[in-house]
């Protein structure tokens, strides 16, 4: 059976996926599925709020990406994405929690969406937005820091997935990259996670065209 995916190509949910499917050495048949434009009626069966990402793997339908990403890792060969231990496993979810309810706002909403992709769009920074964004997001990397193990490309975690492509979009901004690098654990970790395969095969046009002197 094959897997489809209905995701959106600047949605930092829909790139988690992917970079799951890439660390798994997976194939997927991509949907692409703009949340923000008119969609059709019939895309509410697969997910009521009208979202994205959505997987189809035969007649099993799942949103949400985290379950999605569990789906996928327990569900399919390659590469385990969860770490052994009652503990770790347990660490892991905290930071995949973390990230949602209080880093997605900040970190991408805000800082990224108008400090970054506003402009790309040609559309006026709200340089408020960007400064309550980077507020926010100053005490989520604080709750992360002692959180994250840096750790080599080889031991990936849904977490860092997760988390990477929150990161990504938030240091593309130049004042997202300069608080990061206030952050020695998490800065040692992105390191790694910058150059990791599902971090660059997945990479947005919009992100290579931004300049990534911000990362040095």
């Amino acid at each position: 059976m094959s897997i489809i995916v209905h995701g959106y190509r600047y949605s930092v949910y829909s790139r988690v996926l992917r970079m799951v499917l890439v660390a798994k050495g997976l194939e997927a048949e991509w949907v692409e599925t703009d949340p923000f434009g008119p969609m059709p009626g019939s895309y509410t069966k697969l997910h009521p709020f009208g979202r994205v990402p959505v997987l189809e793997h035969g007649d099993f339908i799942i949103y949400e990406t985290a379950a999605i990403c569990r789906y996928l890792d327990e569900g399919f060969e390659g590469p385990s994405l969860q770490p052994g231990g009652y503990t770790r496993r347990a660490r892991m979810t905290q930071i995949i929690s973390i990230i949602d309810n209080y880093g997605y706002q900040p970190m991408v909403r805000q800082v990224y969406a108008k400090a970054v992709f506003a402009p790309a769009k040609g559309e006026p920074i709200q340089d408020w937005q960007v400064q309550a964004g980077l507020e926010a997001s100053h005490k989520v990397l604080t709750a992360l820091e002692p959180l994250i193990v840096p750790q080599s490309a080889t031991e990936i975690s849904l977490a860092d997935l997760h988390l990477a492509a929150m990161v990504d979009a938030f240091v593309a901004a130049p004042e997202g990259a300069r608080m990061l690098a206030g952050f020695p654990r998490l800065s040692r970790w992105w390191d790694i996670m910058r150059d990791s395969d599902p971090v660059t095969k997945t990479r947005d046009s919009l992100l290579v065209r931004v300049s990534y002197d911000n990362l040095s």
